[in-house]
């Protein structure tokens, strides 16, 4: 609704405001989310240098305020924030031509992942695009000229953008005229003649950086030297995986039992937690369209080591193979065999850790199962409640009362582990698509995903204490 404007008194202040609601007749969605609004904001603020931009719910007094005076290099320090870093501060560069500019912040760390944030007039190219492929090539040309140049390795070596981008965060921001977007969700940069201009631009750049910071430059020259090595390793590790029917061949684990139907958007793969308990679920599953893979124990944590380490492990090996898709950068969702991966742990904190570990190799190696909506987590119940022959159960503590309220001491049996329960009442209860429970899991914040995974999966122990300390009150069901 517009209005003529008011006089109503005198102000220092100068400003707009400007007021809306919704209209639940257009929209489906009429419910602000604090949390999302939030991280789109505080990605505003990073990208516009010095911006303040505050966000209060009035619903329940929260509040964020957000303002970076270092702007896309505070954005990569706070990417940075509780990994080791290689050098400080971050290696940053701005350049501008033919009415196109770019920003560039990037940083080196001892991890193994990349984390790389790409933008096109503020907006996240969550899918990248012609900017983001400037980069890695600009990158890539650059690192290996100025290695060549300075004769950083005896023999003649080529390091590969993979090599380059293990350990990366970086921050790319272009503003330009009339960009132009594609892919379903409009998260894709597509004009064709940014990608050579964005080269130019950023190889200008980084080679003037190099230059007057050669101690920087043989860091990354380094730290992909070692990268191009562990690659190299990785691929002689699935070759020889290969050979023995782990990957790419027709061999299935023999742990798994798969199911009979050969439509991947039927079909489903619950990894189980134990021996036990993948016996109760082959024996209760329906075997149609549900398979089942037994875990024995916790897998390795991929936070801490880099892929050709990984593919020694076999319970991921085995992962891999059933999924069909392998992993890292041979990953094809295309080649998923099913399109329901259930993580079904004990309620514990053994399962939890198990879980976690499941999905930080995902999160890290195999992330389009997330992005695709593929990965599930099974609810299984943690009470049995028997009164004579009729049996409930309750799957949480607030359930639990409610059945118990008004009977006289009914039998109750808290379920620690899935091997508890036999065949039929894990079918009952967490299986059966008519009945069963599950979480989605879903990627909502990048920025605060990977922060979340790098805290309790990394090697810095400081900032996971904190974070147990500050969390430590919410914790329930936990086994003493």
């Amino acid at each position: 609704m517009a209005s003529d404007v008011e006089v109503r008194g005198h102000s220092e202040k100068t400003g707009t405001t400007v007021t809306f609601k919704p209209d639940g007749s257009i929209f489906e969605e009429t419910e602000y989310n604090f949390d999302t609004l939030s991280s789109r904001l505080r990605e505003l603020a990073f990208l516009n240098r010095g911006l303040r931009i505050t966000i209060r719910d009035e619903r329940t007094e929260k509040e964020n305020d957000f303002c970076y005076q270092g702007g896309i290099i505070s954005f990569v320090e706070y990417l940075n924030a509780n990994k080791e870093t290689l050098h400080k501060p971050p290696l940053y560069f701005t350049r501008s031509k033919n009415g196109t500019a770019v920003e560039v912040a990037l940083q080196y760390n001892n991890s193994y992942n990349e984390n790389v944030f790409s933008y096109a007039n503020n907006i996240n190219t969550r899918e990248g695009g012609t900017h983001l492929m400037g980069f890695r090539a600009a990158l890539t040309k650059t690192v290996n000229e100025y290695a060549r140049e300075n004769k950083l390795f005896k023999n003649e070596i080529k390091l590969g953008g993979d090599d380059l981008r293990e350990g990366l965060v970086a921050v790319i921001s272009v503003k330009l005229p009339d960009p132009q977007f594609e892919g379903q969700t409009k998260t894709r940069l597509g004009n064709s003649s940014i990608r050579g201009l964005i080269e130019s631009m950023v190889s200008e750049g980084l080679s003037e950086y190099f230059e007057e910071n050669p101690i920087v430059a043989t860091t990354v020259v380094e730290k992909a030297g070692e990268a191009l090595r562990a690659r190299e390793a990785a691929r002689k590790a699935k070759e020889l995986t290969r050979r023995k029917n782990a990957l790419g061949s027709g061999g299935l684990p023999g742990k798994l039992a798969d199911c009979s139907n050969t439509d991947p958007s039927k079909c489903e793969i619950y990894i189980v937690e134990g021996e036990s308990a993948g016996g109760s679920a082959k024996q209760g599953r329906n075997r149609h369209f549900q398979a089942i893979l037994p875990l024995r124990g916790k897998i390795l944590n991929v936070e801490r080591a880099r892929l050709d380490k990984i593919l020694k492990n076999s319970e991921i090996r085995n992962m891999i193979v059933a999924f069909g898709t392998g992993i890292g950068d041979d990953f094809d969702i295309a080649k998923a065999r099913y399109h329901k991966v259930v993580i079904m742990t004990d309620a514990d904190v053994d399962g939890s850790h198990i879980r976690t570990l499941i999905l930080t190799l995902f999160y890290r190696y195999m992330k389009p199962l997330i992005d695709a909506g593929y990965v599930f987590i099974a609810q299984p119940p943690l009470y049995m409640v028997k009164k004579g022959k009729q049996v409930s159960y309750a799957y949480s503590d607030e359930q639990l009362n409610q059945l118990i309220k008004g009977q006289a001491k009914p039998a109750i049996q808290r379920y620690k582990g899935l091997g508890e329960m036999n065949a039929e009442q894990l079918w009952d209860t967490t299986m059966d698509p008519e009945k069963r429970t599950m979480l989605k899991v879903t990627l909502e914040d990048a920025v605060e995903a990977d922060r979340i995974f790098t805290i309790l999966m990394g090697d810095q122990v400081e900032p996971r204490r904190e974070f147990i300390e500050t969390h430590a009150k919410y914790v329930k069901n936990l086994d003493v």
